[in-house]
C-alpha cells in the first residue's frame, strides 16, 4: 500500500505506470498483448517503484469513452498478468467508477483506488473505498475527461483546490476512511499556467497532513513551454519532479521509472543526512 505516514521527512516513492489502453496520450506507454504487460510489469518492478498504477480507461483530455464492462475486461485481463509475474506488487487502479473499483477488490485484493475524479463521476466511489477501507487517492479535476479542459476558470486556483481537498476528507472521514492520498491534478482541468502556479505553491497542501502525489510525466504543461513532443519531454519531468519533491510531494507517478528513482536518490543526497 502506499506509504500514507510520508511526509518531506520521510522518502518519496516512485509510481510506474501501466497502461492498458490503445490511446494513452504517450503512445510509447500503451501495453495491449499480454507479452508487453508482462515486460512493462517487470520494468516497472526492477527499475525501482514502489507502487505500480494500471489503467483500463486514458484521462487524458477529449479522450474517447469506454464503457465499464470494457475498462473492467481491460484491466482484469491486465491485472491477472501483473500478480502472475509480481504476486506481491502493490498496485493502484486508476479508475473513476465505483463497480470498476469493486470489481477489482473483490478479485485480487485490498488494492489503492487512484480517482481521478475524487468522487465527483461516481457518487458511489467513496462509500465503496470506505466500506473497503482501501488507500484511496483524492484528485482535483473538474467534469470528466471529454469535458475537463472547458472548466479551467478559477479565481484562486491554490485556495480553490485547497478547500476542494479539505471538504472532501472531511467526508471521507466521516465515512471512517483515514488512508488518503492527494494529488492536485497537473494537467486536468488547469491551463499550462495554472499548473505551474499550483507547483509554486504545492508546499501549502502539506497543511492538510496528507501524503501529495503529483504526475507531470510528459505532459501538455512540459510539451507546450519547451515546444516538445512526449517523446522529447523527459527532460522536463525529471525536472518538474524534483521541484515538487523540494516541495513536499511524497510520490511521482511516472512513465520512466528509473529517472524518477534516481531523481528520488539525488533528492535524499541534498535533505538526508546519510
Amino acid at each position: 500500500m502506499l506509504n500514507t505516514q510520508q511526509n518531506t521527512q520521510s522518502s518519496p516513492q516512485v509510481m510506474g505506470i501501466l497502461n492498458i489502453t490503445p490511446d494513452s496520450f504517450f503512445s510509447s506507454s500503451r501495453k495491449q498483448t499480454e507479452r508487453e504487460i508482462a515486460e512493462r510489469t517487470l520494468q516497472i518492478v526492477n527499475e525501482g517503484a514502489e507502487i505500480i498504477d494500471v489503467g483500463g480507461y486514458s484521462s487524458r483530455p477529449n479522450a474517447a469513452f469506454v464503457s465499464p464492462e470494457e475498462e473492467w475486461k481491460r484491466l482484469q485481463s491486465g491485472l491477472k498478468i501483473l500478480f502472475r509475474e509480481i504476486p506481491d506488487a502493490t498496485v493502484s487502479i486508476d479508475t473513476f467508477r465505483s463497480d470498476v473499483a469493486r470489481r477489482c477488490i473483490e478479485q485480487f485484493g485490498k488494492l489503492t483506488i487512484n480517482d481521478i475524479s475524487g468522487g465527483q463521476i461516481d457518487e458511489k466511489m467513496f462509500d465503496t473505498v470506505a466500506e473497503f477501507q482501501v488507500p484511496y487517492i483524492l484528485m482535483h479535476s473538474r467534469g470528466t475527461p471529454q469535458t475537463m479542459m472547458q472548466n479551467t476558470h478559477y479565481d484562486d486556483p491554490v485556495g480553490e483546490i485547497l478547500q476542494y481537498f479539505s471538504d472532501k476528507i472531511q467526508i471521507l472521514e466521516q465515512k471512517g476512511l483515514r488512508d488518503i492520498t492527494i494529488d492536485p491534478g497537473f494537467g486536468f482541468s488547469k491551463t499550462t499556467q495554472q499548473n505551474y502556479a499550483v507547483l509554486a505553491d504545492l508546499e501549502k497542501f502539506q497543511v492538510l497532513n496528507r501524503p501529495i502525489l503529483v504526475g507531470f510525466s510528459r505532459k501538455t504543461m512540459i510539451r507546450e513551454i519547451l515546444h516538445v513532443s512526449s517523446e522529447e519531454a523527459l527532460n522536463g519531468t525529471t525536472a518538474l519532479n524534483m521541484a515538487a519533491l523540494i516541495k513536499g510531494a511524497s510520490v511521482l507517478r511516472v512513465h520512466d521509472v528509473k529517472e524518477a528513482v534516481e531523481t528520488v536518490k539525488l533528492y535524499k543526497s541534498i535533505y538526508y543526512v546519510c
